[in-house]
């Protein structure tokens, strides 16, 4: 494909985007902005969610995992349908009984500032590194297949990426995502079903009997020093849906523009249901790709698999097409709402922004907006030398140490009665927390041959609420 092709394929999409924000979004206030006036009909938030949880990283590293772990990866998203039901049931009505604009609040009403500010910084942390990783992927992607052509360096483009994003939703924030990740989420399933039905087209059954057989397909595996293990997997699954969603303002901010509280219990549910099956197509276009790259000496593996094969001659030019469409999409449905979420949190969790002048909290936000845009750009084009060839495993691998400390936190505030005593001691074992768990992740293994999988985040968890527990508390008790 022509750079110049995909840059209009892109202009073209980016302006459907701008069109729907602008139509969906008539307002641009601040309350527009963090909850989308709790307006928003469920199934269009449901629907909208899909291309927010599955992003561009899934787009390409699911695929791409398939040549050497299988379909295990199915091991974890049945754990994510029990981590979103714990959600529904557990953490939705919490949140909707504090009626607070972001999810954080719980942690002030439970404990004090002190866990407040803790967990919304250990939120922007976990979601900035999240965002810019996924958002890595997709600018190097885009760099290699337009921009380095035309001569144009990494740090523009990923600046180019994130001002798109910035220009559609710095008006109605969440109003805007809302609307837009639905156009996304048509966009990305419709490249993943043409994608497949192309690639599977243009395999014949010689491939499968020269190349497929000692392909490995397991969906379950039960050996326990394997890290692809049932138990780790399913376990893993469970604990990152609970942390990366149910505690991340990212997703719930979505949820919480819902009407009500069983509109959004029926959306996460829905959602629960139908990635199952988005997944379980991944990954099947995931064994297309590897037998097509074998049947046609296509030398790419991991997240460069899909990308190649798209893209390679063998196939119609369409398959490339497609494969950039669903890319943008996926990536610009997670990295939206995430720079949106960033806002809401800095402003209201840290800033204490509701306490302003409408005039002065508008300011502000903007300002923040812009300031979150340009944070992420920082760290993709300085993580650059430092990311593996697995992006999906960096993040799952970071989220078992970031939203540790969160998980642990809210698992203690729903189930214990009184505050420590001391407010400070909150953050302080919220950094020990992860420091403790990446220290068990080198010393489990070495002395007792046990290696640890996305599992981890619930060590990490586990470590800071047994520290919520040990901690002096104070007299008299405090409802959960």
């Amino acid at each position: 494909m022509e750079p110049l092709h995909i840059l209009f394929i892109m202009a073209v999409y980016f302006a459907l985007l701008v069109g729907v924000a602008r139509f969906f979004t008539p307002s641009s206030d601040n309350k527009t902005f963090f909850t989308g006036n709790r307006q928003s009909p469920w199934y269009v938030v449901s629907f909208g969610m899909i291309g927010a949880s599955l992003s561009g990283v899934t787009f390409i590293s699911v695929p791409g995992w398939v040549e050497g772990s299988g379909f295990a990866y199915m091991q974890m998203v049945l754990g994510y349908v029990v981590g979103y039901a714990l959600i529904a049931y557990v953490l939705l009505p919490l949140y909707y009984r504090e009626n607070t604009t972001t999810i954080y609040g719980f942690l002030q009403s439970r404990y004090g500032r002190a866990a407040h500010a803790t967990g919304a910084w250990f939120f922007i942390l976990s979601r900035w590194v999240g965002a810019s990783f996924r958002l890595y992927l997709v600018a190097a992607v885009l760099q290699t297949l337009v921009f380095d052509p035309l001569g144009m360096p990494f740090g523009l483009t990923v600046l180019l990426t994130l001002a798109l994003i910035w220009l559609y939703t710095y008006r109605g924030g969440i109003r805007s995502v809302i609307f837009t990740d639905t156009l996304q989420t048509v966009a990305m399933l419709g490249a993943l079903l043409l994608s497949m039905y192309f690639i599977f087209q243009a395999l014949d059954l010689e491939d499968y009997k020269s190349v497929g057989e000692g392909m490995d397909l397991r969906f379950f595996y039960f050996d326990v020093a394997d890290h692809r293990n049932f138990f780790k997997q399913f376990l893993g699954g469970v604990f990152i849906t609970l942390a990366m969603t149910g505690l991340d303002q990212d997703m719930m901010q979505k949820n919480l523009t819902c009407r009500t509280l069983k509109e959004s219990q029926r959306n996460m549910m829905t959602l629960s249901v139908v990635l199952i099956v988005v997944n379980f197509l991944f990954l099947t276009l995931g064994n297309g790709l590897n037998l097509f790259a074998m049947a046609h000496g296509i030398d790419a593996h991991g997240d460069a698999l899909f990308p190649a094969v798209a893209t390679s001659d063998a196939l119609p030019t369409i398959v490339g097409v497609l494969f950039i469409l669903g890319l943008v999409a996926a990536a610009y449905s997670s990295a939206d709402s995430a720079l949106t979420a960033l806002t809401t949190s800095f402003c209201v969790d840290i800033l204490g922004i509701e306490s302003k002048s409408e005039s002065e909290a508008l300011r502000t936000r903007r300002w923040v907006h812009v300031g979150m845009t340009l944070a992420v750009a920082a760290l993709i084009i300085s993580a650059r030398p430092f990311v593996d060839a697995s992006i999906i495993k960096n993040i799952f691998t970071a989220a078992g140490y970031t939203y540790g400390p969160l998980l642990g936190l809210f698992a203690y505030g729903l189930m214990g009665t009184k505050r420590p005593a001391k407010p400070w001691m909150i953050p302080v074992a919220a950094l020990a927390s992860p420091l403790l768990t990446y220290g068990l992740s080198i010393w489990v293994p070495a002395q007792l041959g046990y290696t640890f999988g996305f599992e981890l985040i619930l060590v990490n968890g586990a470590l800071m609420t047994s520290f919520l527990a040990l901690m002096p508390k104070e007299k008299g008790l405090k409802g959960a």
